[in-house]
């Protein structure tokens, strides 16, 4: 039996830590070892232990229910030994990145475990898209971790001004989040990016042609992983990186690296939503009615804050639209939430309609 100084060692490197170690302590005592997943595959994973990495079937982790799966990042019991080996249960997660999956179902589907970083790659190699990046920080600050934005590829943008203006842009849209520019290509701002993933667990998130992979192979100064190029006509890249891989980081801290993602839909993340565009939600308090749809109710002050140009039109919207798509997910899953949704929908209509009437000196 490996003992527990030996445990601490070996996987301290991957974030095993005080607290890891008494929550596994019921399993220890069943005989299992603990390891934390770097891949999964197909219903087997990748598990590295104190005696190595190992492969093992998660068959018995309840996979009918895909909040219960084991995905990459997870720390998981088990067996010592055996072929096949499996994997006897997970430990409780600290975090999980939960995005839904594109069927017509509400189903959720977790694409890394226990992160403390969520580093959002945006390539500069083409048009920013803001909306996409507020998209990513709602599904980021739902999880648990702390986003970080990182615009890549500053290499491809010469004139400092015109980079301070997209930087700004995206801070604008990333309240309270980290942005850094960085160049893989000439190392800029790498030293900045990797002093903040030293420690603890960060996930690599982006749209295919992000420059993950690279980045990644940056940080672990290696090419662990493969790389093409992006298209030059958009800027985009096919999917160079197929599985979500735990790779610990030769200066501190622990890197997963994720598949680009072309979907990125929301998962009962209301509360995302609102740290995404707290400004707005600072501005409805100020609201005359508590349930103001800041569209043509008297006294929205968040209009109002539109109408003098404090905040943009275009983040109004992109909240409108997050908040929509999260209601009607969660509601997918309740009838009888999605009627209320529904009648909610209809009376503020109408009641929109009836304000703007009475704008125009009509009467209802």
């Amino acid at each position: 039996m490996t003992s527990t100084s030996a445990v601490f060692s070996a996987l301290a490197p991957y974030g095993w830590d005080e607290a890891w170690t008494d929550a596994f302590a019921p399993y220890a005592a069943d005989g299992l070892l603990p390891g934390r997943v770097i891949r999964v595959d197909r219903g087997q994973c990748d598990i590295v232990t104190a005696g190595g990495t190992v492969r093992a079937d998660t068959e018995f982790v309840v996979p009918r229910d895909p909040m219960k799966v084991v995905c990459t990042g997870d720390w998981v019991a088990v067996d010592p030994d055996g072929d096949p080996r499996y994997v006897r249960a997970y430990l409780p997660r600290r975090t999980a990145f939960v995005r839904s999956t594109s069927s017509k179902r509400s189903e959720a589907q977790i694409l890394a475990a226990n992160v403390d970083h969520a580093v959002v790659a945006v390539s500069l190699a083409s048009e920013l898209d803001l909306g996409r990046v507020e998209r990513f920080l709602a599904l980021a600050w739902e999880s648990g971790a702390q986003p970080v934005v990182v615009l890549t590829k500053a290499d491809l943008v010469p004139d400092p001004v015109t980079l301070a203006h997209l930087v700004q842009d995206v801070e604008t849209s990333a309240p309270g989040v980290p942005v850094l520019t960085v160049s893989a290509l000439h190392g800029d701002g790498l030293d900045v990016l990797l002093a903040l993933v030293g420690s603890g667990t960060s996930v690599l998130l982006g749209q295919s042609g992000a420059g993950k992979s690279t980045l990644a192979n940056t940080l672990v100064g290696a090419d662990v992983m493969d790389v093409r190029a992006a298209r030059d006509v958009d800027g985009k890249g096919r999917h160079t990186t197929t599985t979500r891989n735990l790779l610990a980081l030769p200066s501190g801290g622990v890197l997963i690296d994720t598949p680009g993602l072309r979907g990125v839909g929301l998962f009962d993340a209301e509360s995302g939503v609102g740290q995404v565009f707290s400004e707005i939600e600072e501005l409805a308090e100020r609201c005359r009615f508590h349930d103001c749809a800041h569209r043509a109710e008297p006294g929205c002050a968040v209009r109002s804050a539109v109408d003098d140009g404090e905040l943009p039109a275009r983040r109004l919207e992109s909240y409108r639209k997050l908040l929509r798509e999260n209601q009607w997910i969660v509601a997918k899953a309740d009838a009888r939430l999605r009627a209320e949704i529904k009648k909610d929908w209809k009376r503020k209509g109408a009641e929109g309609r009836a304000a703007l009437e009475a704008k125009r000196g009509r009467r209802p």
